[in-house]
């Protein structure tokens, strides 16, 4: 992950429409452990019946609410609104992170341009969200693992086996001269292939307790190099 800290901007905009409203405050306590909050928009037709729960929500989380009136039906009329204003706000220069909330596949180029701009694009949606926009952030995170969610209520998901392939590959091709492959520097490969990936989606608290979940296969420790102990992994073969 790109490093951002406290002193980064983020802007934060949501698509009302196919946004979890219960997860609002989660995904702003998420990003609030990446840098400073600046913007937060929600974007939705207000005088719908659809949205009135919202309202408690965005006064609560401060967050600006946008209108934008569906002027034809069955058109989403919100995703337009929402790409004008970030781009608006990426001309700005003032911003080094966006993060994009919403489970809809018509962000994906957004989320693409804004890459091509060097700012780091998060994502947040429902495992329903389609792979192209998952993929084209740069750390997509399902809201479905925020908050205090039961383990046995996880998503989970279909590719673990691929996800192995990749620390396997990932090993092979980067570890030391004694067999074993920095941690912290496989999850850093595996997220640039993989941006929806998280370990919270397995149950699994940390990185290294989901490399914990592929044991005898996969063995977990720290080892001396240089000043340093990092914990390390070997595959087991």
């Amino acid at each position: 992950m790109k490093d951002l800290d406290q002193h980064k901007k983020i802007a934060v905009l949501v698509d009302a429409d196919n946004a979890q409203r219960s997860k609002t405050k989660h995904i702003l306590d998420e990003l609030s452990g990446h840098g400073h909050i600046v913007v937060k928009r929600a974007y939705g037709d207000w005088s719908s019946e659809n949205l009135k729960n919202w309202r408690t929500t965005l006064n609560e989380l401060a967050i600006q609410p946008c209108q934008q009136f569906a002027y034809t039906t069955g058109k989403n009329s919100t995703d337009g609104a929402m790409i004008i204003d970030a781009m608006d706000l990426l001309y700005s220069k003032r911003f080094d992170a966006f993060a994009i909330v919403s489970s809809d596949s018509d962000f994906t180029s957004l989320a693409s341009r804004l890459k091509q701009s060097e700012i780091y694009v998060f994502g947040f949606g429902e495992k329903k969200t389609p792979i192209s926009f998952r993929n084209a952030c740069d750390d997509f995170i399902f809201t479905e693992i925020l908050g205090d969610v039961p383990a046995e209520t996880l998503p989970g998901n279909p590719d673990m086996a691929q996800i192995k392939r990749l620390l396997i590959k990932a090993w092979r091709e980067h570890s030391d001269d004694e067999g074993w492959m920095n941690m912290g520097h496989a999850g850093s490969l595996l997220k640039r292939q993989r941006p929806d990936f998280d370990p919270r989606t397995f149950g699994a608290a940390s990185f290294k307790e989901f490399l914990q979940l592929f044991a005898p296969d996969i063995t977990v420790e720290q080892k001396q190099r240089g000043n340093g102990r990092p914990y390390m992994y070997q595959v087991v073969v």
